[in-house]
């Protein structure tokens, strides 16, 4: 099975990157899946949406082609959002603007938020509450938050760092327990994206 970690950070060099290579290293030590894919936002790689994608425009399709391969082939997802001024980054929004069913559908996705100081909520509520729709990717009940994140898996607080990576395994092994039972939902022939194109 293949697992995708999307580093919603546009910044280079980000903590969010950072704390998506330490989920992917976890995830490779315990076995959990076969693969991991970071796909970073880091630098914006995927302009703003605009009315030409609706169009099959041949520079989008372009552009999007690798994004959309490596999403299809993912059987879960994590979602490493920063948080800026209490919300999420625009490119992480504009990523759920360009992807949809086709490649999220019915997806397990683990919300990882991240933040300099004591925050963090506020990306977990803005991605369950608005991203989710029309891409019907399935968020799991647990999420991670890793606040102060300058100082976290740096080696300067190793029973903090003990207590977020029990955690981290936790939410990593049920990532792959979802991943699993979604594949079934996948394959049973009850999903139609047709009829039911859009959330409601």
């Amino acid at each position: 099975m293949k697992l995708a970690i999307i580093s919603g950070s546009h910044r280079l060099e980000s903590q969010s990157e950072r704390i998506s290579q330490f989920l992917a290293n976890r995830v490779l030590e315990l076995s959990l899946f076969d693969s991991v894919e970071i796909l970073s936002l880091a630098g914006n790689p995927l302009p703003h949406w605009d009315e030409s994608i609706w169009r099959g425009d041949e520079q989008w399709q372009a552009r999007l082609a690798p994004w959309k391969q490596k999403l299809k082939e993912a059987d879960a997802l994590i979602v490493v959002a920063p948080e800026w001024s209490g919300m999420v980054p625009a490119g992480l929004k504009n990523f759920f603007l360009l992807f949809g069913t086709a490649e999220l559908g019915h997806k397990p996705a683990l919300i990882t938020a991240v933040s300099a100081g004591q925050g963090g909520a506020y990306p977990v509520v803005e991605l369950r509450t608005s991203s989710y729709k029309n891409c019907r990717i399935c968020y799991l009940p647990d999420h991670l938050i890793v606040r102060h994140v300058g100082q976290v898996f740096t080696g300067e607080d190793p029973e903090g760092d003990k207590h977020l990576q029990d955690r981290v395994d936790y939410c990593l092994k049920l990532l792959k327990a979802y991943s699993t039972g979604l594949q079934h939902v996948r394959e049973s022939g009850v999903v139609d994206h047709k009829t039911f194109r859009n959330g409601m």
